[in-house]
């Protein structure tokens, strides 16, 4: 999951920077891959293969994809959205990581099933580090605390698309704080049973036949607490996007749709580079 959303991070920077960010991005990847593993050896070898070979399918086959669903994001946008228009993107970027899930279990689970104990248990350490500064963003604090840090980050987020928000605009985004329920402590949860599941799998050297039924998995197996808050929370922001969307001034929504636009032809220009 962390590779998927890695490579859809490193081609959604901001456009001065996707360029080196995406033509680096087998130096990223294999950083982090061995900041989990601690690769050594001939594995490092054949990380570096499998590395080549995903991000060689990723610019052949999920860029282009990339470039005409920001074109036609762009279109939806400059006419005003729709219900069916978030239905459709969110379908959409779950689609694209769904394949880039299924490629990197493709190359990787060969690899997987030969670490050794060591390296699992440094993997186990890495996910422990990980799962305490995921609690003290998102789970640690009183209620009004973290909807206070979610609401900066939605703000922050939604500027980055529209520039600022006006006074109005702030105060839908209010109500979709106060409104929304808040996840964290089921994410929590949902994460440490992913990641048991994870180390189990590594443990019985079953990632070849296990990894990528597991990765498409990815949201269809939440316990029903956890998806029936995730699609309040969804439905609760779609609306907050539909209604911000009838407020948008000219300026606003021709910064998001060039936005879109630049993505568009920078997609385009990195799925042809050699």
């Amino acid at each position: 999951m962390r590779v998927a959303v890695l490579l859809l991070a490193l081609a959604l920077q901001g456009c001065s920077v996707t360029r080196v960010a995406y033509n680096n991005a087998d130096v990223v990847l294999r950083w982090q891959v061995d900041h989990y593993f601690d690769m050594e050896g001939e594995q490092t070898e054949q990380l570096d293969r499998g590395l080549a070979a995903l991000l060689a399918w990723h610019r052949a086959e999920a860029l282009p994809q990339y470039a005409r669903l920001a074109g036609e994001m762009a279109a939806r946008l400059q006419r005003g959205i729709k219900r069916q228009d978030l239905e459709w993107s969110y379908d959409a970027l779950r689609e694209q990581i769904r394949q880039t899930l299924v490629a990197a279990a493709g190359e990787s689970a060969g690899l997987l099933d030969r670490l050794r104990p060591g390296q699992i248990e440094h993997v186990e350490l890495r996910l422990a580090d990980e799962n305490r500064k995921f609690a003290k963003e998102e789970v640690q604090g009183t209620v009004e605390e973290l909807r206070e840090r979610r609401m900066k980050r939605n703000r922050e987020r939604l500027e980055e698309w529209f520039g600022s928000l006006d006074d109005a605009q702030q105060e839908r985004l209010r109500q979709y704080d106060a409104r929304a329920p808040l996840t964290g402590a089921l994410r929590e949860r949902d994460r440490r049973r992913r990641q048991a599941e994870f180390l189990a799998m590594l443990r019985a050297r079953d990632a070849g036949r296990r990894l990528a039924p597991w990765l498409e998995r990815w949201e269809s197996d939440r316990e029903p607490a956890y998806a029936r808050a995730m699609q309040a929370a969804r439905d609760e922001y779609m609306q907050l996007l539909l209604d911000l969307d009838r407020t948008l001034s000219a300026e606003q929504r021709a910064h998001a749709v060039a936005r879109l636009r630049r993505f568009g032809a920078l997609f385009e220009s990195l799925a042809q580079a050699p």
